[in-house]
């Protein structure tokens, strides 16, 4: 196989399409994420200093470094790397590098990304010919430390295929170096991976198995909206289909892979020279949840500048923008009345099935759906998720809210809602921590240095109730619960069966690795009229 070929292949981690420009609906408004408001008054949100991050075999143009852009100039780098040193001019420019980071930060009027105002670092792997995950895991450290240390999110629309994996019989077990390369880098770096989810046909399915950063699946449109899972994602409902893929091309056994959906189909955007094109896949879904964090961040260090009361510097926490982004996704349209928390879309899979007949919905041991995640991104409800503010358990907490706190072994943690809550309404609760992942650092230097390995630590056990008020101890009597055993993110979507008073309870279940847990908790409720 020929050094363009494996490019080709590794490079664009999703189905790319070039074909001329339709008139197509526009992914940042109200049909899609519902960005283009947040970027208008009174909210003026544009991502504006804050940093995000992009891996890929290739990078993106520079203007002023690389001939490839010479007459472009909507897309703005804040610098380029080739693993862990700086890129020379025309080396490793890659338009597929290029297509995504316009999805982020283009300034074109007609094309705008997601956050315009921010400042991105992208980092080359070069060549695969001779590179592989050490030097993937290089330069995704060597962004992670640019802006002092200080990157919010870091986006991999590209992947590894197992068959270059050089442990015997490879599979999806989160063991990868380059998969443990994230999830370390995730806690130390304090930055949200988010990555292309797989899209099959022996595609690229490492680092789809890391637990600390979020995996992206791709909506088309049905109406002029994104609400269904496109089908050509991987997911499957086939039990038959499950047992073959599973540790292969999709996580092994059942913890679940898809975080969120994003629209990911006939999507908009730049070519280096300028010019519009439209393409599909899951490479252009993850940058639009990239971009997203760009948002949330500006409107928190706006909150931090100006001393807003419930407000800390917890809201820089990976596992806040985390939590915050899936507890806000949309799942099931609202009627208007509220009740189902103003979702703006039905989103359903490829069986054209929705949340409510889901296995997530029915069994608390599984908390995402295999091909829904949480549900389809929103940034406008992720923006209200977030803006209402840090809130602590040692008093009542309002109905929407979120929490960055530690829990001990063998304990648990209350958050009693200030109001009592309507019946029939939903309530939705997510809870996200961190696997905990070491580097076996030789020469103590606090980097990764290729030779080096990482020590998986395990996942501490949390488990997530509603429950009444005051009600005993015990999690038997629990209105509704998740408690799955493999994953590292717990999530509660359910009815609210009476009106009355509740409490959000995080139970420290089992110790795996050290006695106290920091998590993220996010929640949204509907107060009794």
């Amino acid at each position: 196989m020929t050094k363009k070929l494996i490019w080709s292949i590794l490079g664009l981690s999703a189905c790319c399409l070039s074909a001329p420009v339709l008139a197509l609906e526009i992914f940042l408004d109200s049909n899609g994420i519902d960005a283009l408001r947040l970027h208008q008054p009174p909210y003026n949100l544009t991502g504006r200093k804050i940093a995000i991050g992009q891996v890929e075999i290739g990078r993106p143009g520079k203007f002023g470094l690389d001939k490839a852009v010479s007459k472009n100039h909507s897309v703005s780098l804040a610098g380029v790397f080739l693993r862990d040193g700086y890129a020379k001019s025309d080396t490793s420019v890659d338009p597929h590098a290029y297509n995504v980071a316009g999805l982020m930060v283009s300034t074109d009027k007609g094309l705008p990304g997601v956050a315009p105002g921010a400042k991105l670092y992208s980092s080359a792997v070069g060549s695969t010919k001779n590179m592989g995950q050490p030097e993937e895991c290089l330069s995704a450290q060597q962004i992670a430390n640019q802006n002092g240390v200080d990157i919010r999110a870091i986006n991999f629309s590209f992947g590894e295929p197992l068959t270059r994996d050089p442990r015997p019989k490879a599979i999806l077990d989160g063991n990868s170096l380059l998969t443990l390369c994230i999830d370390w880098s995730s806690r130390v770096h304090n930055a949200l991976y988010v990555i292309a989810g797989n899209q099959g046909r022996g595609g690229i399915p490492i680092p789809t198995d890391n637990y600390n950063g979020v995996n992206i699946a791709f909506s088309s449109r049905r109406g002029g909206v994104f609400n269904k899972v496109d089908v050509s994602n991987l997911a499957t409902t086939d039990p038959a289909m499950v047992r073959r893929l599973s540790g292969r091309e999709i996580n092994l056994g059942p913890r679940r892979a898809i975080s969120l959906v994003a629209p990911g189909s006939n999507i908009r955007l730049l070519n280096p020279d300028g010019k519009a094109n439209k393409v599909t896949g899951t490479s252009f879904a993850a940058p639009l949840v990239t971009a997203t964090v760009a948002l949330l961040q500006e409107f928190g260090d706006r909150q931090l500048r100006t001393k807003q009361p419930n407000w800390s510097i917890a809201s820089r926490r990976h596992e806040v923008m985390k939590a915050v982004l899936l507890n806000s996704a949309d799942k099931i349209q609202d009627n208007g009345n509220g009740l189902r928390l103003g979702m703006t879309r039905t989103l359903i899979d490829k069986q054209n099935h929705d949340w409510l007949v889901s296995e997530a919905y029915k069994n608390p041991k599984i908390p995402l759906d295999a091909q829904m995640g949480a549900g389809h991104l929103n940034a406008f409800r992720a923006y209200k998720q977030f803006s209402a503010g840090q809130w602590s358990p040692s008093t009542t907490v309002p109905a929407i809210g979120w929490d960055y706190h530690t829990v001990n072994a063998g304990e648990f943690i209350e958050y009693k809602l200030a109001r009592a809550l309507q019946q029939g309404s939903f309530i939705a609760i997510t809870l996200a921590w961190d696997r905990l992942v070491e580097l076996e650092d030789k020469n103590q230097n606090g980097l990764y240095d290729v030779g080096e390995k990482f020590r998986d630590r395990g996942l501490n056990h949390l488990d997530l109730y509603l429950v009444k008020a005051d009600s005993p101890n015990s999690d038997t009597a629990a209105i509704c619960a998740s408690s799955s055993e493999v994953d590292n993110v717990q999530h509660i979507f359910c009815p609210v069966p009476a009106t009355g008073s509740y409490t959000i309870r995080v139970r420290f279940r089992q110790k795996v690795n050290q006695a106290t847990q920091p998590y993220a908790l996010a929640w949204w409720s509907v107060p009794a009229k």
